[in-house]
């Protein structure tokens, strides 16, 4: 029996790999703590993400080698911890980049305004 395609699932599996790419594209040119990263990568439309599965992320992401964190402490509340990228965070966002152009270029060049009368 052939399987239907489940367009959220594949809405998911392209939302995985973004989340990544904009929290190197954030980090790339300012150090921004948890919090104003979440708020960013809420605001972005589409993306779909739940503040939740951001800190984990980011966790990750840092025991990778790609982030570093500090904490500062905060006149407001408890201390921040602010992100930065690292060298390797750099290479990767240099080489993510590279890529997401060439693949977004390509697939926009496959895209066809759909003909009248056509569904």
């Amino acid at each position: 029996m052939l399987e239907t395609f489940n367009v959220d699932n594949w809405v998911t599996q392209l939302r995985r790999g973004l989340i990544e790419l904009c929290i190197l594209n954030m980090l790339a040119n300012e150090e921004l703590y948890g919090y104003d990263l979440v708020k960013r990568l809420i605001e972005i439309p589409g993306l779909g993400i739940a503040e939740g599965s951001i800190y984990p992320l980011l966790s990750r992401m840092r025991k990778m080698g790609l982030l570093q964190a500090r904490l500062e402490e905060s006149p407001q509340g408890p201390a921040r911890k602010y992100y930065s990228l690292t060298a390797e965070g750099l290479r990767c966002w240099r080489m993510m980049n590279n890529h997401w152009d060439t693949l977004s270029g390509g697939i926009q060049r496959l895209r066809q305004p759909m003909k009248e009368g056509e569904a």
